[in-house]
């Protein structure tokens, strides 16, 4: 599982990296909202809630160390997708531009977690 935690933290890194560019694309260009952003962006936040999930799993199940530091990136990003959730209705004012930006947050995150692994406050 941590293998797989490893391997799939790249994959959410560049799946939320790719759904917030076309997300500003999409409000920049001034594109109506279809179903493929959706997808897109369901599919990002999916992946990156899978590998929050399996790093949970790594730690409980192969009694991984990750460091303090990769955990708290781990935590930051499972507040900042809860307060989404509840900022959600706000979030339809504007789609392109408040899922773009929370989808390059996000992959900053991710970004930081991996290249923290390991690390202790």
């Amino acid at each position: 599982m941590g293998e797989l935690h490893q391997a799939w933290g790249w994959v959410a890194v560049a799946s939320t990296g790719l759904a917030g560019l076309v997300a500003l694309a999409i409000h920049w260009r001034k594109r109506p909202i279809g179903r493929g952003f959706w997808i897109i962006v369901a599919i990002a936040i999916t992946a990156l809630l899978l590998q929050v999930l399996l790093g949970l799993g790594a730690m409980n199940f192969e009694s991984k160390d990750p460091g303090n530091q990769h955990v708290f990136y781990g935590v930051v990003i499972s507040f900042t997708l809860t307060f989404a959730y509840i900022y959600r209705a706000q979030f339809r004012r504007k789609p392109g531009l408040y899922y773009g930006l929370l989808l390059l947050f996000l992959m900053g995150l991710g970004i930081r977690g991996i290249m923290t692994f390991g690390g202790n406050f």
